[in-house]
């Protein structure tokens, strides 16, 4: 499947793209999107984080190859001795994609956790941060998810995309809480980014 380049522009302006995939089912498709990158903006340096639940769904040796780097996994326990994973994944990109964002993830981002490495890093990194909610059946009417979103919506460089309808594996009904392509969630990033150079508020 060939995805259009969303943006219209040769150039989006991020150099160090941080590709982050959590536990939700459609975290399988992170390989295609990874290689969607490579051809779209080759010019990008790519690494990629996959969480612990997220290792169930999709190949860390698929994704190592096609983005060049080693996949980290985000665990303390997995840090070599002596080094400092959240300090380099707060300092080493310009943009973070988090394709999709579960509704746990989503959570501990909005209530400022630190418990893991990347939590740890988005909490502090001057990057801007998109993130692709994929949310559970139901989960839109929850006010808590709701506030959560809402949260992570009005603090500086974050961008939350809206969900999208998608079939739920485990109910087999269309549900308005899947996540967008991330084409899509490159673009919105990029029209921020923009945004923020004219100096218009976002």
């Amino acid at each position: 499947m060939e995805v259009p380049d969303p943006t219209g522009i040769a150039d989006p302006g991020f150099r160090r793209v941080l590709l982050v995939g959590t536990g939700a089912l459609s975290v399988a498709f992170l390989p295609f999107w990874t290689n969607w990158l490579n051809n779209t903006f080759p010019e990008m340096e790519k690494r990629v984080v996959l969480t612990r639940s997220a290792r169930r769904f999709v190949s860390a040796d698929a994704i190592s190859t096609l983005c060049g780097n080693k996949v980290i996994t985000d665990d303390w326990n997995d840090a070599e001795p002596g080094t400092a994973p959240h300090v380099e994944l707060a300092a080493w990109p310009d943009l973070v994609l988090v394709h999709p964002a579960t509704m746990h993830f989503l959570s501990r981002y909005a209530l400022g956790l630190a418990d893991t490495p990347l939590l740890c890093a988005l909490q502090s990194t001057a990057a801007l941060v998109g993130v692709a909610p994929s949310l559970p059946p139901r989960a839109q009417l929850s006010p808590v998810v709701q506030a959560h979103l809402d949260t992570l919506r009005s603090r500086p460089g974050v961008v939350v995309a809206p969900t999208v309808p998608a079939v739920s594996a485990s109910t087999g009904e269309r549900e308005d809480g899947g996540a967008v392509p991330l084409s899509e969630l490159m673009g919105l990033c990029v029209g921020a980014y923009a945004r923020t150079q004219r100096g218009e508020e976002e």
